[in-house]
């Protein structure tokens, strides 16, 4: 279905019809989302209409699934062009030359690009951009804003990192960032003079957010960084009582973190806690303290405290839009706490759902891994609750009951809940093979028959049932060997001994070339389909004997002489390869 749309999509853009092309191609993304091509090809049609912005969406996801495609590179570099971003337009391509250095369209695409760039209005190649304060974001800038008290904190914020990242890829969007306070006191430092900024209270609105978007055990606060982000900037700003308050209350919970984590570290679990609490009380606006001690609770296995503190962190966590990893990470916490506390299958159902939960607002692989290991524990314990030997007894003479009558999908339900109740039964597959034979579900037979050997291999049985699959799959020479294996538990099977006679029989059949055509043919094609008559074919050695054969007599009598040789060549006369006349 995906391919059809597809096909659909290219045939539209072929025509210039790039609407319904788009149309097509968002079709088959549906059908398989993970398919890089077809992004491409959108991002394509996108770009045909000059919808840039589109086209660049569908461009990194090109490159985030297949990375190593170089044409997912063309699409970017195509994308920011089409932008006017000439900046990442040369990235884009000079990464596409990495994996592809000889692709004309890489090629001319990066000329177009740096062309554009060396053309553009105000362009100067010794400075860093168009703007009258290019020069200020120039390479001494993160030593400038790290030397500078007021704002070297600001260096541990990683929005405020990746907006000067911007302002130094393009100084022209200065305008964008201007209301951010961090960004007015940067640019000050980075041009030595003041500038008037908005006051302390809504840096500390920034930092705050920025402290509620780091993970609770990861991030360990520096006190003395945090005391110069308290000193007051170099303009003299009032500051309310209220307002000083707050920020020394901040200060101290941080303190009371960081005690927190050196606790815990030594497993000192109580003193942990002890700092934990005192940090909420003195701080309700971080999650992290929460978390924090939701872990300790779950190292001491007191589980119900630990869900308690992390259903707090997740309410008031949405309460303030923290960042949606916390939010996950309560939430694994929870699920991780359900899981320990879980008896049987049932309990297992609210940390399965807890861990789903956790995963929508953010995809760990950790809480991944969680979640499937609460659901494949779930299924065990649920298995072993049923699991029951007398009632599987009961329901195989059921199954036996109806196998008499030749009721055999209503037998193969009596084994099935047999084989439910009693995984380990190997007559209870047996049985259910004889009757998917009965049925002509050949395939499903001897998958059966196999799991009854590999649960007793001296059970006569097992042999018998697999056996007549593969005759009736007309693999008489894996047949044979199934019959001729059982034999060598129980010598005297008539079953087994009757299966041997018609399969000796049906492998002579061909050796004397009594085969009808259809019948030659059918043996034919099934055998060119066994990966061992393939691989013999293939040998060199083989390939030369049967040359031999046919061309040299003398030479292929020596061959047969070798015993290795003539069970292959046995095998190729069996399936109707080889015939001789």
């Amino acid at each position: 279905m995906a391919d059809e749309a597809k096909a659909k999509g290219n045939a539209a853009f072929a025509a210039g019809n790039f609407s319904d092309a788009i149309r097509h191609f968002s079709d088959a993304i549906n059908l398989s989302p993970t398919n890089h091509v077809l992004y491409s090809n959108r991002s394509a049609a996108y770009a045909s209409l000059n919808n840039f912005s589109d086209a660049l969406a569908d461009a990194k996801k090109t490159v985030e699934i297949k990375p190593d495609w170089s044409k997912g590179y063309s699409r970017l570099g195509s994308a920011y062009l089409g932008l006017r971003n000439y900046v990442d337009a040369i990235e884009a391509y000079k990464k596409g030359l990495e994996f592809d250095p000889n692709n004309e369209a890489l090629k001319s695409g990066l000329s177009d690009a740096e062309n554009a760039v060396r053309t553009r209005p105000g362009f100067n190649p010794t400075r860093s951009g168009s703007s009258p304060f290019g020069e200020a974001f120039g390479p001494e800038m993160w030593a400038k804003l790290t030397a500078d008290p007021s704002t070297r904190a600001y260096m541990q914020q990683p929005d405020f990192v990746n907006m000067m990242k911007e302002l130094q890829k393009n100084p022209n969007n200065l305008n964008l960032f201007l209301k951010d306070p961090r960004v007015m006191q940067s640019l000050g430092v980075l041009l030595n003079i003041k500038l008037s900024a908005r006051g302390n209270e809504d840096t500390e609105m920034s930092e705050a957010q920025s402290e509620r978007k780091r993970p609770a055990e990861e991030e360990q606060v520096n006190v003395k960084e945090k005391r110069r982000e308290a000193e007051p900037m170099q303009e003299e700003v009032k500051v309310s009582e209220e307002e000083r308050e707050v920020k020394e209350r901040k200060v101290k919970a941080q303190k009371e973190k960081e005690a927190g984590n050196v606790a815990y570290k030594k497993k000192d679990f109580e003193t942990a806690i002890k700092h934990y609490s005192e940090a909420i009380e003195l701080d309700d606006s971080d999650i992290s303290f929460v978390t924090n001690r939701a872990a300790v609770y779950l190292e001491m296995g007191k589980f119900e405290e630990c869900i308690k503190d992390c259903d707090k962190a997740v309410e008031r966590g949405r309460e303030l839009r923290s960042d949606y990893k916390m939010v996950a990470k309560a939430l694994t916490r929870k699920g991780t706490a359900l899981v320990k506390m879980a008896k049987c299958s049932k309990d297992y159902e609210p940390a399965i759902e807890t861990f789903q939960k956790a995963l929508t607002e953010h995809r760990n692989p950790d809480t991944l891994k969680k979640l499937n290991d609460a659901e494949k524990a779930k299924k065990d314990l649920e298995q072993q609750e049923y699991f029951d030997p007398k009632i599987a007894d009961e329901e195989r003479e059921k199954g036996n009951e109806f196998f008499k009558q030749q009721k055999y999908p209503e037998a193969i339900k009596q084994y099935t809940e047999s084989l439910r109740r009693n995984p380990e039964d190997h007559k209870a597959y047996s049985n259910r093979a004889a009757c998917y034979t009965k049925l002509g579900a050949l395939p499903e037979g001897l998958k059966d028959a196999e799991k009854c050997i590999e649960l007793d291999p001296t059970f006569a049985k097992g042999y018998t049932r697999k056996g007549a699959a593969q005759f009736l799959m007309k693999d008489y020479d894996k047949a044979l060997e199934t019959y001729q294996a059982g034999l060598k538990h129980d010598p005297h099977n008539q079953e087994l001994l009757d299966g041997v006679k018609r399969c000796v029989g049906q492998i002579n059949k061909a050796s004397r070339g009594d085969l009808t055509p259809e019948e030659l043919k059918e043996r034919q094609a099934k055998a060119m389909q066994d990966p061992e008559i393939q691989n013999i074919l293939q040998d060199p050695v083989m390939r030369q004997v049967l040359v031999d054969l046919q061309e040299n007599p003398k030479a292929s009598q020596e061959h047969m002489k070798n015993p290795l040789v003539m069970n292959k060549i046995q095998k190729l006369i069996s399936s109707g390869i080889v015939q001789i006349k």
